[in-house]
């Protein structure tokens, strides 16, 4: 999962910096999720979601369809 997120934000040309921004966290935590240091919370796991417009489950790994259902 979190080669996933850091794959989509490099993709997208984001700092984790301004992801971190986006997601009102700090670039140190947002860092931690990157890295598996740290459990992504729902919350901001539905965040990621909305923002890349990809399914939680590909950001979880459970497929490698992207496509989100709405």
């Amino acid at each position: 999962m979190y080669i996933r997120i850091r794959n989509l934000r490099e993709d997208s040309d984001c700092t984790q910096a301004q992801m971190a921004k986006i997601l009102n966290c700090s670039q140190q935590v947002y860092s931690n999720y990157e890295l598996g240091q740290r459990d992504i919370p729902t919350d901001i796991l539905i965040k990621l979601s909305e923002y890349y417009n990809v399914s939680t489950d590909y950001l979880l790994g459970l497929t490698d369809k992207k496509e989100r259902n709405i």
